[in-house]
Parts: structure tokens; sequence; C-alpha cells
């Protein structure tokens, strides 16, 4: 018999509501800290907002989103706009940084039928890639393996959006 494979903060998902109850998103602009960590939010702007993905499909999957509970991209005005892709720059900079991935997805899913679990609220995937990152474990047990909680990814990237750890410029990286 095989070992079980353990991934107990599916459970939250498989449990929780899957509508109603607002929208998982949103963030109060006046939530303390410690919602802020709760709710996996590693950086706060003006207008966006840098979230980890609950259910990523790897280490340090990122999702960039207006502040405004907005759907459409043509719905956003042109400064959340700008700062909305502005942080998908950045938070590609920091992703390349602090953790060392060799690619990045990048995308945005408008609309259920082109696959947006939360349809109602935009959001930007920003996904880091490394080599043989995706192997038999989806195909075989239907499983992803993420090597580190989301609460000490949250940790580890922070101090890279807030500025106590600098971003290397493209130009001054080997990459």
């Amino acid at each position: 018999m095989s070992a079980p494979l353990w991934a107990p903060w599916r459970i939250d998902y498989i449990l929780g509501p899957k509508s109603g109850g607002g929208c998982v998103f949103c963030v109060a602009p006046s939530a303390e800290e410690e919602e802020l960590r709760e709710r996996l939010v590693v950086h706060r702007q003006a207008r966006t907002f840098v979230m980890l993905n609950r259910f990523p499909f790897a280490s340090g999957h990122l999702l960039v989103m207006p502040i405004a509970h907005v759907q459409h991209l043509e719905d956003l005005d042109a400064d959340t706009h700008t700062e909305l892709f502005d942080l998908v720059r950045t938070s590609v900079a920091i992703l390349k940084r602090a953790l060392r991935c060799e690619g990045l997805n990048v995308g945005i899913n408008l609309g259920p039928t082109a696959g947006a679990g939360i349809a109602e609220h935009l959001h930007v995937h920003v996904v880091p890639r490394w080599a043989g990152d995706t192997n038999f474990m989806p195909v075989i047990a239907d499983a992803r393996v993420v090597p580190q909680a989301l609460t000490a990814t949250r940790d580890h990237l922070a101090p890279y959006f807030d500025g106590t750890k600098p971003v290397a410029s493209r130009e001054s990286s080997n990459g």
C-alpha cells in the first residue's frame, strides 16, 4: 500500500462555500495587517494589490488585481489599468529574484468560459515555473506538490514588495 499524500489546505476549499458570502477577493481598504496576512495579501497599493493564490498551481502563484470589484478589463479606469499592469511587471521581477524561477506564466481568464474560477473580480495570474516542475504527480495522483506553506511564501515575498529586499533590474542581473 502506498503512503498517503497530504494536502491539508485543500479541505478549506472542499468544504468552503462556493458562492454567496461576498467576493473572496475583495479586501476592505481599512483591513488591518492581521486580516491581510490571513487573506494572504502580499502587497497593497492605492488601486491594486497582490495576494497568493490559496489553491496554487505552483509555489509562489500570485494573483494581481484591482481593489475595486471589477469584472471586465474594459471597465478599469486608466489609472487603475496602468497601476495593475505595472504591478504585474513588478511581480514578475520579484518572483524571478525571490524564487529564482526559470520562467513564468502570466495570464487573465476573462469569464467562466475562458476558465475563470472567480470571474466576478478581475485578476491576473503570475505563476513561477521551473524546469521539471510538472511531473507525474498531477497525472498519476491528481495532486500538485507545493513545497512551502502559503504563509511562509507570503512572509518570504512581502519584503521584496515593500522594498526591504531590493529587486535587481534586468541590466544588473544574469537573466
